[in-house]
């Protein structure tokens, strides 16, 4: 299925299962409505023994391509010329700034390119789009790097976002892709205060047929720590939780944030093992931005960058990538479950300048 799925097996992992403890004063559904966690759920399978799944990977590079189209349509044209001159370079900049590539990302590919044509002898604008490629490609690449599942028993995953990012589907999308891959999931409705959120994730969870903790107007860290230690006590190979939507710049939703994080190395010292941030491709700079200040608080891991169809501003990966390379895990462009697909740095470079 996914190439990012790895599994080691856990220490005991062979050891008899512990008995349920759900945590008190949070309701806990299984996919049956059971009162006890997943107590109709047979055992975690062995991922390392489970088969690979085929991802039609042509199918989903021809999505990327057309919903990169406008993000490189306006890139592409620069080399509709013959001539390499100064002007195609100066178009370039100003495409690529247009992209929301950002500055000092547009102005290392510039040079990139230009040492590039020189050393390689270029005499032809499309030669350059290809070099441009090369450059994007060597740029992007310290994004590239696969999620890890199963160094540690639970993985727990928590997840943050603005709202409108898609962080929520983006959970539901990745819980299908880990469940079909044979993993056992548990989901945490940390977003308590949003009406719908709630109902949102457990519509995700039945779909699934995975366990949700969840508790209605309670404690965000609260139900974390519940899920977190449902999950040990169940044998789970995946605890994601779900945050409420904020903006960085709503500072006392920002610090509950922080507090979830405390709260869930309670209930394991070592967690969270990932932290990831759900990022609008359509909002350019201020993705960069809300990377940025996400990063300082929580210390992010890694990135799912969603709605790159029809953006304009698709681009922004390279700025990400020269101001704050956290890694992108996924990107998305478009509504359906094969729609969320792990990043490839050359892929990406491809399909934005095809």
């Amino acid at each position: 299925m996914f190439s990012f799925f790895k599994k080691k097996a856990p220490a005991g992992a062979n050891a008899a299962p512990t008995p349920d403890t759900p945590a008190s004063a949070t309701e806990v559904e299984g996919d049956a409505g059971n009162a006890l966690i997943g107590s109709a759920l047979v055992a975690p399978i062995d991922l390392a023994q489970a088969p690979p799944v085929p991802v039609p990977r042509q199918s989903w590079m021809d999505k990327l391509k057309a919903g990169l189209r406008k993000t490189g349509g306006g890139i592409s044209s620069v080399f509709n010329r013959s001539q390499i001159d100064e002007s195609l370079y100066e178009d370039l900049e100003s495409a690529l700034l247009m992209a929301d590539t950002g500055v000092k990302a547009t102005t290392q590919l510039i040079k990139d390119v230009r040492r590039r044509a020189t050393q390689g002898g270029a005499t032809h604008a499309v030669q350059v789009k290809n070099l441009l490629v090369d450059a994007l490609t060597e740029l992007l690449r310290p994004l590239e790097k696969p999620l890890v599942i199963g160094a540690h028993h639970p993985t727990v995953i928590m997840v943050a976002g603005v709202n409108g990012a898609g962080k929520t589907t983006s959970i539901g999308k990745l819980t299908r892709h880990l469940a079909d891959a044979g993993a056992s999931v548990l989901l945490a409705a940390a977003d308590t205060f949003r009406a719908a959120a709630r109902e949102q994730l457990g519509v995700w969870a039945d779909r699934n047929t995975v366990d949700i903790v969840s508790q209605e107007g309670g404690d965000p860290a609260a139900v974390s720590f519940d899920a977190v230690t449902a999950g040990k006590a169940r044998g789970r190979d995946v605890v994601l939780v779900d945050t409420a939507g904020r903006l960085p710049t709503q500072l006392h939703l920002m610090e509950e944030l922080k507090k979830i994080r405390r709260v869930v190395q309670k209930a394991d010292p070592t967690s969270p093992h990932e932290v990831l941030l759900v990022i609008d491709g359509n909002t350019g700079q201020n993705a960069l931005a809300q990377v940025r200040a996400f990063d300082d608080a929580l210390g992010l891991t890694g990135l799912i960058v969603t709605k790159l169809d029809g953006t304009a501003k698709g681009g922004v990966l390279a700025a990400i990538a020269q101001e704050r390379p956290v890694p992108v895990y996924f990107i998305g462009v478009g509504e359906k479950l094969e729609d969320l697909q792990t990043f490839n740095a050359r892929e990406f470079a491809q399909a934005l300048l095809a």
